[in-house]
């Protein structure tokens, strides 16, 4: 009911804009894409879902960022498509998780954080506690550079050893 705020609605500081008159997906930034997605007719929703998540793996750099908006589509599909189940909207939109760019950098990103923490439980063990500095050092370090040191330090014997690595690959 919008007959309290007919005064608000109807000056001239309130301007009405209707997602179905904004244009095409593929022409409007994607944020705003994603919410003219919600108003595509059903037949024409899963192809348009499929690009915004084309679009959203192409410009999108940040992660997390990435995952956001592709759950959010998939979400504004199972919402579109209440018959299906998510599995269903997945599968229709080519959603396979291990196919997307965000789930591999998000595997890579684990698969760093393991080996940095394995590495730091290790030298602990064999040269005594890393500092703070080392530690974040360490933590920074690609998975080669990772298992480089991994390799490294089963010959280190005292804390200036693990410095000296750092300090000639770094």
């Amino acid at each position: 009911n919008t007959h309290p705020y007919r005064a608000l609605l109807n000056c001239p500081q309130v301007h009405r804009i209707y997602l179905k008159e904004l244009g095409e997906i593929q022409q409007l930034p994607l944020g705003v894409a994603l919410m003219v997605l919600t108003t595509v007719e059903e037949t024409q929703a899963p192809e348009k879902a499929r690009y915004l998540l084309a679009r959203t793996q192409e410009q999108i750099v940040d992660t997390e960022a990435s995952r956001a908006i592709i759950e959010m589509i998939a979400t504004i599909m199972v919402y579109k498509f209440t018959n299906l189940s998510r599995q269903e909207v997945d599968t229709m939109l080519g959603l396979q998780l291990a196919d997307t760019r965000v789930y591999r950098e998000a595997k890579e990103e684990g698969r760093q954080e393991g080996e940095s923490a394995l590495i730091l439980r290790l030298l602990s063990r064999r040269i005594g506690e890393v500092t703070p500095e080392q530690r974040s050092q360490i933590q920074a370090l690609s998975i080669n550079q990772l298992e480089a040191l991994g390799e490294a330090l089963l010959d280190f014997t005292k804390p200036g050893d693990l410095e000296e690595w750092l300090r000639s690959h770094l």
